[in-house]
């Protein structure tokens, strides 16, 4: 299953976004195995030196840790989870800020269709 990038972003960004997203999003669970680094090059149509960068960007998050002879894990640690999914929220809301803002709309026009959506909901 090769992955399909955005030509405008670094793919070893994305991937480090794709396995945040799927921690936050329950796929992967904390204390879950990552494939190998070979294993995520083949599965993700990539260099087998950018899953190295990925799983390098992964651990200085502390969203992993390798285990010597083991491979790499999901961290336990819930704070550092949290901590992660609350700036991704933060990432997402500035760049949907920056895009509307882009097309003329305000803040508040925006948080008027929003709050109008979440009554619908």
């Amino acid at each position: 299953m090769t992955m399909d990038f955005v030509k405008d972003r670094p793919i070893y960004l994305q991937l480090v976004e794709t396995i945040c997203g799927d921690v936050i999003k329950g796929k992967l669970h904390p204390g879950d195995k990552l494939p190998s680094v070979r294993e995520f090059a083949l599965e993700s149509g990539v260099n087998v030196n950018t899953v190295q960068r990925v799983y390098k960007e992964l651990e200085m998050l502390e969203l992993t840790e390798t285990k010597r002879g083991q491979g790499t894990f999901i961290t336990t640690e819930n704070d550092v989870i949290y901590k992660i999914r609350e700036q991704m929220k933060e990432q997402v809301a500035m760049q949907f800020v920056s895009s509307i803002e882009s097309f003329g709309f305000t803040v508040d026009e925006i948080i008027e269709v929003l709050q109008k959506k979440k009554g619908d909901s």
